[in-house]
């Protein structure tokens, strides 16, 4: 079992838990709490151990929305599709890569050619560890609808947001950006936190993740929960102008 997560206000219903190296948020209400995205399949302590710290256990998931189905957000709700039979939503878009009908991932090769650099080398054995190499989907993944989102906790609004991944989307709920990794503050592989991208090597198009970040922009929402590093608050806008001028688009 790894460390138990760090987890942080963001609002009276909201809560970001921060992993060894992945983020998830959880949203409560009087019905039991949503998981927006799950870590890594080792990560299942850790998702537990956040949930026990708000007072809630498994049974009390009512569903976990993916922003993407990279495994280090669809991980641990592998084990919760198929041991509680939790429902996992996610864009229309991403439900095929959630079922693994296709993969949009960093190819072994590519981590390979970088493992030499120090930081490389302490992550990809991270990523090892933690069930990272795994192929598995969640077949009963389903798209997310104005009906069944409507129904959640927080009733979360999807925020399309493609780039890292073809059907990658963001939520807003209670006023929180949950961003998955559309836009990040931190990552172990970068030195510095602050608002940004990703390496380009992580994303399926890096030109639509820059796009992405331009639509972000225009959202009414000083809070952000972001898929790696530290919670942000501020005007959204200054956090994606930040992140477009570190990637050399601004």
């Amino acid at each position: 079992m790894g460390p138990a997560p760090a987890l942080v206000q963001a609002t009276d219903t909201v809560h970001l838990a921060q992993g060894e190296a992945v983020n998830w948020t959880l949203v409560t209400d009087e019905s039991g709490v949503l998981l927006i995205d799950a870590g890594y399949p080792g990560d299942r302590e850790a998702v537990l151990a956040s949930l026990a710290a708000l007072g809630y256990g498994p049974a009390d998931v009512r569903a976990i929305l993916l922003t993407h189905a990279h495994i280090d957000h669809l991980g641990s709700a592998i084990w919760f599709a198929g041991e509680h039979g939790t429902p996992v939503y996610c864009h229309a878009d991403e439900v095929g890569h959630a079922k693994r009908e296709y993969l949009e991932q960093v190819s072994i090769l590519d981590l390979a050619l970088r493992i030499w650099r120090p930081r490389w080398a302490v992550w990809t054995a991270h990523v090892v560890r933690s069930g990272g190499l795994i192929r598995d989907g969640i077949p009963t993944t389903q798209p997310l609808t104005p009906e069944i989102a409507a129904g959640l906790p927080g009733h979360p609004r999807p925020v399309f947001s493609p780039g890292h991944t073809g059907g990658h989307c963001s939520y807003l709920v209670d006023g929180v950006l949950a961003s998955g990794d559309a836009l990040i503050t931190g990552h172990p592989l970068i030195r510095h936190d602050g608002p940004q991208l990703l390496p380009a090597i992580f994303s399926y198009s890096q030109e639509n993740c820059i796009r992405t970040l331009s639509a972000l922009a225009l959202l009414e929402t000083e809070v952000l929960a972001p898929g790696h590093g530290p919670l942000w608050r501020g005007p959204i806008r200054e956090a994606t102008d930040a992140a477009l001028e570190k990637a050399g688009a601004r």
